[in-house]
This record gives C-alpha cells, structure tokens and sequence, in this order.
C-alpha cells in the first residue's frame, strides 16, 4: 500500500517502510541503499542502526520530522511543477529549473509549514485559535488553512504589509491586526500582549513544525530531478533555506544549497558573523517578504549547519530578475520570490559559479501589488538599459528641443516623459536644461544615442541623485 499511494522511491514511502521494519527484531538494520536517505552522515555503503540514523541530539528538526510532515499535508498543499527554462537557461548559462511555489493557493510556499503546524495542534490548541505575525505570505497561509481546518486565525501584520496580502487575509476571516514597523515589532506586540496570551503563537519561519513542512519542498525537487548541482532559496527568517536544505543534504552528498538575501536586511550574513541570530537593521525593500530583522534560531542552526554558501542581492538585480520573469517565463512573482534567479543572472553573485551547472530556483512567491508591480518593472527596465534618463542643454528659442526630439525619432528611441529647468541654472540665460526619459532596445542602443546627442548637445547621461544620508544601490 506504501508503494501504490507515494511511489516506491518517493523518500516519504522509503521512511514508511523504514519505521515500518524497525518493529521487527528480525531486521533491526537498514539496507545501505535506503540508509543514504535518512542522513548525509552516513556514506553509501556503511549500514547504521535505525536509532542511529534518525535521532539528532543537537538538532530541532530532523529528516524524520520532513517526511511526516510531506504525509501530513499531502492532501491540502499542492505538488508545484517543477519545470525547466529555456530563455533563462539560455540567459544564465546553465540549465534553470524553476519549482514553481508561486502556484500554491495562497501564493506561496508557506502553505508547507502553517498546514503542518496547524495538524501538530493539540485539540485544547486548535480550539483557542492561533496568533502570528507576518508580511503577508505567512498570514495568508495561516488564515486560509486555518479556515479549512476550522482553527481560529489572528495575524499581525506590520504596515509595510502589501495592501493585497492585508485584504486576502481578511476575505480568509482571519482577524487582522495592522501593527508595528515590521515583522519584529509584530512578532512583539503578538508575544506580549495579554488579549493573545491563550493563542498558540505559530513563527512563520522558526517553529520546528513550520521549518520540517517547508522541508517538503526539497524533497519534491529530488524526487522530481534526478542531477541537481544546486538549490538556490530566497532567505529571510531563514525557514525555507533551513528545511531544505536539510533535505537536500540528507537525499544527497553532491549538491550545494545557496542562501540568497537582500543588501538591505542581510540578516543572516549578520548572523553568520556573529555566531548567533542578532538583530539588523531593516530598511525598505522589493523584496518585502524577506525583510526579517532577525533570523529564526532554529533556522540558524539548521541552515548554518547545511547551507554551503550565503549571498546577498541589490535592489537592481532584484528587480531585473522580476522583469526577467515576467517577460520569458511569463510569471509575476514578488521581489522576495525572485531574489534567487537575480543571484545567477548575468552580474549576479552567483552567474559564474553556476555555469553549466543544473540548478534549482524555488519561486517562492506570487504575491505582489499591481502598483509595486508597475514600479519594480520601470526599475528593471532601467537597470536594463531600456529605460533612460539624460538632461540635455538647449537653446530656449523656437525649435530647442525640436533637435533633441529628432535625433531621438531617427534613431527609434520613445520618449516616455520630458520636463523643461529653466529656474535653477548657472548656465546662460539663453539656455535651458531638458530632462527626458526616454524608452531604448538596450544597452547597444543606448551608446548609439548618447554618441548622436553629444555630438550636437551638452548632455549628462543617466544622472544620479546624490544624497548624503542614502545609499544608492
């Protein structure tokens, strides 16, 4: 029956059948074959015990704690497709595979966690309902299986929250509460005041139950991919990259887990140096759902102990790689979703690495506002050269700018907006300064058009603003 329901090589049956034999003196040891799925530790070829390979004394999640809960949750959390890429494995160079989280209902992959934290309830614990607090993927999850379950939801969400992931959580019937700064200041609020003192409080990236259900990820791509060379995950409180790579680490010895976060709340790279979580300093980012000021301890341990290699994204890489995205693969995904695909594009930290290597990128999330949406594409299609900005000094005269307009239409360049300076100049009174943002085909195009410009006109290309208490990135 194992077999028929799972699959024979499915890592959830081989644990099955594992746990299974355990109960019979006869056979108290594990084959050398399905040893090597239980724990990296044990090379292929070198039999252990069942107790051996499964307890973990220094550990808060084990593979064993993954495959239940991949049993768990099997009925109410999608199987997303894993598929490969061709203009992005074209791209980057290597061969892309995309496991398409973005598809679960609630539009990401916190789905795997909160179903399994909610089955894990006691019956007192379900009855008294649950409190989080989250951004938006995580409370979504959590109101819409609590919904399903029957479990009372409360989220608390900070005001950096995506009005669309606020009002979904709502049409869920969860009770929403708008509080705090970010997630920290949430997570505070929701440990310490009395009114939620009886509700279970659920860590959207830190419960032992949250990081085994995200675990389940990994396992669905080394079922699905038999060569893996890498798994890149977007990291914030550090769940989804702590419980996959277990999993992966545990199924195999040959391929690499990469953690990717942002420049502006490198929590992690904080952590690592420090030796333990601490908190940084959050500031805005595209990629709102992983700006999480302090990582998870249990995450830490976990992802510390089976990551290979931690790197961080800048605001442009991340939202080329959403622009990316939506014009090859013709998916809209969230900042924080995307912040592994802008790790192995072309200036990414990670593009020379995985040359001709197979790699695994999850899509972590879809959920994203159409306003910011409109934004972070304007910002990758300038930081793709395909959306510029220049001043140029004309004559003020009939006929100034008709000269910059003609160069642009001779040469196929589309003017998207142009403004006239004529107050704050130190030039002659006779002239005035032209800001025009204009549409080009690339970075080829781009060169054709300043060269054709300053040949006639005093230009500053692509000027950037200069402020002393920011930084530009």
């Amino acid at each position: 029956g194992i077999n028929a329901e799972y699959g024979e090589h499915s890592a959830v049956a081989m644990l099955l059948r594992t746990l299974r034999h355990a109960k019979h003196p006869a056979t108290p040891r594990i084959a050398p074959m399905t040893a090597r799925f239980f724990t990296s530790q044990v090379p292929v070829g070198d039999e252990g015990t069942l107790a051996t390979l499964l307890k973990d004394h220094h550990m808060p999640v084990a593979y064993s704690d993954i495959a239940q809960a991949a049993h768990r949750i099997r009925s109410g959390v999608r199987r997303t497709e894993l598929r490969k890429s061709f203009w992005l494995s074209d791209l980057c160079g290597c061969d892309v595979y995309l496991k398409l989280e973005l598809n679960q209902f609630t539009g990401s992959f916190k789905e795997r966690g909160a179903r399994n934290a909610l089955l894990a309830l006691t019956p007192d614990q379900k009855e008294a309902g649950v409190i989080c607090a989250s951004a938006g993927n995580h409370a979504q999850a959590i109101a819409w299986h609590g919904k399903q379950l029957g479990i009372p939801a409360t989220v608390l969400m900070p005001t950096v929250a995506p009005l669309q992931k606020v009002e979904k959580c709502r049409a869920f019937g969860a009770n929403v509460v708008i509080v705090g700064q970010n997630i920290g200041e949430a997570k505070v609020v929701a440990e310490t005041q009395p009114e939620y003192a009886d509700m279970k409080y659920i860590n959207g990236y830190d419960d032992p139950e949250i990081i085994a259900g995200a675990g389940t990820m990994g396992v669905e791509i080394l079922e699905e991919l038999n060569q893996v060379d890498y798994v890149i995950i977007p990291t914030g409180g550090a769940g989804l990259l702590a419980g996959t790579a277990l999993a992966v680490k545990t199924l195999t010895t040959h391929c690499k887990v990469v953690g990717v976060e942002p420049i502006v709340c490198a929590s992690m790279a904080a952590a690592i140096e420090a030796g333990e979580p601490v908190t940084v300093k959050t500031n805005p980012t595209l990629a709102d759902g992983l700006a999480v000021p302090k990582v998870g301890t249990h995450a830490f341990l976990l992802a510390r102990e089976h990551t290979d290699k931690f790197v961080a994204v800048s605001e442009t890489e991340v939202a080329l790689a959403v622009l990316r995205l939506v014009e090859t693969e013709k998916l809209v995904v969230e900042g924080g979703g995307a912040t592994g695909l802008a790790a192995v594009l072309p200036g990414g930290p990670l593009h020379e690495e995985v040359q001709g290597k197979s790699i695994v990128i999850p899509l972590a999330g879809g959920n994203i506002d159409t306003t910011t949406l409109g934004r972070v594409i304007d910002r990758g299609l300038a930081a793709d050269n395909r959306l510029v900005r220049f001043v140029a000094q004309v004559s003020d005269g009939p006929g100034g700018i008709s000269g910059v307009a003609g160069i642009l239409a001779e040469l196929g360049a589309s003017i998207k907006d142009i403004y006239h300076e004529r107050a704050w100049l130190h030039s002659s009174i006779k002239t005035v300064q032209v800001k025009v943002v204009i549409e080009t085909t690339g970075a080829a195009h781009c060169e054709e058009i300043r060269t054709a410009l300053e040949q006639k006109y005093p230009i500053a290309w692509n000027p950037q603003a200069n402020f002393a208490n920011m930084e530009l990135l």
